[in-house]
């Protein structure tokens, strides 16, 4: 089964695109078709071995719209074999520039049909405003000089707008009438029945008598209809303006990174002779020079040197991170202190920011559930309100007996109609909320996702690298007493003892053991005759005294009593006690324990105050998980769990009719990750991918699956509100337009306010998602957002 993204153009509004859906969907081998109004896109799965990508632009072509594969971003081999750098074939490019350059185009075509249109509309409706125009526009002797001048003006207004015409009927020919369809009906029918009151007044003037003139000179005051043609085409050319230059704005975070990514690089040789190079040069392995305030160019290891680096570019943190040699540094983040060197290891379409860009810009091309009512609706918007349009002229042909009175109502009902607001209401508050969402480091790898977290109830979380921060830490340090009370030795000197016995083991206590003695700038001493005994401890030899280090029954093998009542405090706390001996006398313990991250505790409230319920699925013993989950405040716990099992368990949340949430590091927790209706992978900002998961959270901090359950539910709640302005709006619209409310209150809609109303519904869908944009969780201490630097 392949999956194809294709470039879709000619696409105007919701019709369209329903229309474009259904030609694809129709082709044997297609089993799912996604396309994207807002970036005029489209991703499809189907049979490679029964359709193509030209058979598929094919179908699109024949629809009246065009399509083109997009070129896949080369990965480092591919480009290599192709000749080219992996970066140049990855160049980051912004989403929205299409976006941007159709608002410029669409500027344009608004200056020009304005400058025509205010003339026109002046001319054309000064007389019913008591204007003070020109007599030779009011005088019944000039009523065809009148007629002409309007034909001129319009004239320029139609040349401009042309697309819609040529849209329109095209759309109309192929049998998938769209928005453009409806105001080239609408300004076409108003310009006709101005033509033909022209022929009709050159018939009246050439009767050459006094009642002829004032005849021709009523018929232009009547029946001509340019400046409603000259208003339709220039209010929606205003509306489309607007509303394009608010879709460019909604790729707002985006940008920003985009931005973010430094165009050149200072390259060091293995002579130690400095080069710049443009960014897209750089080769893997390559050694690379980062200043105060420079930018990192790509994704690498420190070679030399240290530095505080700020990372909120991809993580949403504002406090700075430490990088020495052997750290990570990533693309984008900014040095802010010292120099360094780092060598590259991941160019082009594989540094994290690009992967971040990438899986946003997928986001934005799936669709969520909640939008297929408004393609429902769209696909048969157009040839409805047509059908109305038609009913009403008949209607009230029938009813008045008045051409005039037909055709203004059947023109109004055309041009009110807006399926616009219907498709851009999803797409608009996903590409916001996704981009949002990038900004405070929470992915969003579908649509869906977004849409399914905002209707979880239970939250199911990991213990290990979850809650805790996944690496053992010295808690304790507690020197033996003597009989008298006091400290056989002090806390150094009980670590100066630990750090040469645990100096040569691998084991993992020992490495948490020998970063606190690093931090208390203790250097381990020399020992002799060291001896690893698994599961119990280790035994050495310094100078002339024996030592060892151990658990509870190392030391009962060395004949050694220790306090009961340090056990079960320890076990208590979820800590594991190590007891140090010297010479067959115990000198202390020192307790190490998965530290619970800072911000857990806080999260779980922060879940609990959402509605949420929580749940700790973890492999500890009861003991130490109780532990955990009563410092954090999580009352369900599920311990002594295999990994393999923490499937069935989440699978038995969903039997009990829950919506559940997995939290997890997305390696032994795939599984469950799959399982739950939406995984959340907790890692940090380079690695991105998780597999299984849903949505991919950037910094290890818990408190950020609080933050994207409310990006959710708020994105959501902007698309039901949109869904229901679109849907009101035409509801209450079209019927105030066909005049269904004039025998009651002698309301009747002019095509102009027709007009500009329908731009105006757009308008307010756009408005509406960019608040998005202002999103701020409550449920939050502290979210950094996209600066440029």
């Amino acid at each position: 089964m392949a999956h194809e993204a294709f470039d879709v153009g000619g696409m105007t509004c919701a019709a369209c695109q329903a229309h474009v859906e259904k030609a694809v969907s129709k082709l044997p081998g297609v089993t799912n078709v996604a396309v994207n109004l807002l970036s005029g896109s489209m991703t499809v799965d189907f049979d490679e071995n029964a359709l193509t990508d030209d058979d598929i632009c094919t179908a699109v072509d024949r629809a009246g719209y065009s399509a083109a594969p997009v070129a896949e971003a080369a990965g480092p081999d591919s480009a290599a074999a192709a000749g080219t750098s992996p970066a140049r074939a990855a160049r980051l490019e912004s989403p929205t520039k299409k976006l941007e350059a159709t608002a410029r185009a669409m500027k344009t075509r608004l200056v020009v049909s304005l400058a025509f249109w205010i003339p026109l509309f002046y001319i054309g409706m000064g007389h019913m405003l008591d204007w003070p125009v020109p007599a030779v526009f009011t005088d019944p002797a000039h009523g065809m000089t009148l007629a002409l001048t309007e034909l001129v003006l319009t004239i320029p207004i139609v040349f401009m707008n042309r697309s819609y015409f040529e849209n329109g009927f095209r759309s109309l020919a192929h049998g998938g009438p769209t928005m453009d369809t409806l105001i080239a009906i609408g300004a076409a029918a108003s310009i006709a029945w101005s033509i033909y009151a022209m022929f009709l007044m050159a018939d009246q003037l050439a009767a050459g008598t006094s009642a002829g003139l004032h005849a021709a000179h009523a018929t232009a005051m009547d029946n001509l209809y340019f400046e409603s043609a000259g208003t339709i085409l220039s209010l929606v050319t205003v509306g489309k303006y607007l509303e394009t230059r608010s879709k460019s704005k909604t790729g707002g975070a985006i940008e920003k990174l985009i931005d973010l990514a430094p165009k050149t690089a200072t390259i060091v040789d293995e002579e130690g002779g400095e080069a710049t190079v443009a960014v897209e040069e750089i080769q893997l392995g390559q050694t690379i020079l980062v200043r105060p305030g420079e930018a990192v160019p790509v994704d690498g290891v420190v070679l030399e040197g240290s530095s505080a680096v700020d990372e909120s570019a991809l993580t949403g943190e504002s406090i700075p991170v430490e990088k020495a040699p052997g750290d990570t540094v990533n693309a984008a983040t900014i040095n802010r202190t010292g120099s360094f060197t780092f060598r590259a290891t991941r160019v082009g379409a594989d540094t994290a920011l690009a992967r971040i860009i990438r899986l946003v810009e997928d986001a934005n091309a799936t669709k969520a559930p909640i939008a297929r009512l408004a393609d429902k609706v769209a696909g048969v918007f157009v040839p409805v309100v047509l059908g109305i349009a038609a009913i009403t002229f008949v209607a009230w042909l029938a009813l008045t007996g008045n051409p005039n009175e037909a055709l203004t109502s059947a023109v109004a009902v055309v041009v009110i109609s807006c399926p616009c607001a219907l498709g851009l209401a999803t797409p608009l508050a996903i590409m916001v909320g996704t981009g949002k969402g990038a900004e405070m480091g929470v992915l969003f790898k579908s649509a869906e996702a977004l849409e399914t977290l905002q209707k979880v109830d239970t939250v199911v979380l990991d213990k290990t690298g979850t809650i805790t921060k996944g690496a053992p830490a010295v808690t304790d340090i507690l020197p033996a007493e003597r009989p008298d009370g006091t400290p056989a030795m002090s806390e150094k000197a009980l670590m100066k003892l630990a750090a040469a016995l645990e100096k040569k083991s691998e084991h993992p206590l020992a490495e948490a053991i020998m970063a606190r003695a690093d931090e208390m700038g203790i250097v381990a001493r020399t020992v002799e005759d060291f001896t690893a005994l698994p599961g119990r401890g280790v035994t050495a030899r310094e100078g002339a005294s024996t030592i060892a280090a151990g658990n509870a029954a190392l030391m009962a093998e060395l004949g050694i009593e220790v306090p009961a009542e340090q056990l079960e405090q320890f076990a208590r706390a979820g800590k594991t006690p190590l007891f140090f001996a010297r010479n067959g006398r115990l000198a202390g313990t020192i307790a190490v324990a998965d530290e619970v991250k800072p911000t857990s505790a806080a999260a779980i409230r922060a879940l609990e105050g959402l509605g949420i319920k929580t749940v700790m699925l973890t492999g500890d013993n009861a003991l130490t998980a109780g532990a955990i989950a009563r410092s954090v405040g999580v009352l369900d716990v599920v311990a002594d769990v295999m990994p393999a099992d923490k499937e069935r368990h989440v699978r038995a949340l969903q039997d009990e009719g829950r919506s559940v949430a997995m939290v997890g590091d997305g390696i032994n927790d795939s599984p469950a990750l799959a399982r739950a209706d939406v995984g959340l992978a907790i890692g940090t900002g380079a690695d991105i991918a998780k597999e299984g998961a849903d949505v991919v959270l950037m910094r290890s901090d818990l408190m950020d699956v609080a933050r994207a359950i409310e990006l959710s539910r708020a994105v959501i709640r902007n698309i039901k509100q949109d869904l229901f302005w679109a849907l009101f709006y035409n509801a209450c619209g079209i019927p105030l337009a066909a005049g269904v409310f004039f025998p009651l209150l002698g309301w009747q809609l002019s095509p102009m306010f027709g007009a500009a109303a329908m731009s105006l519904s757009s308008l307010c869908v756009c408005a509406n998602a960019l608040r998005l944009r202002g999103f701020k969780p409550s449920a939050t201490d502290r979210i950094a957002p996209i600066a440029k630097h």
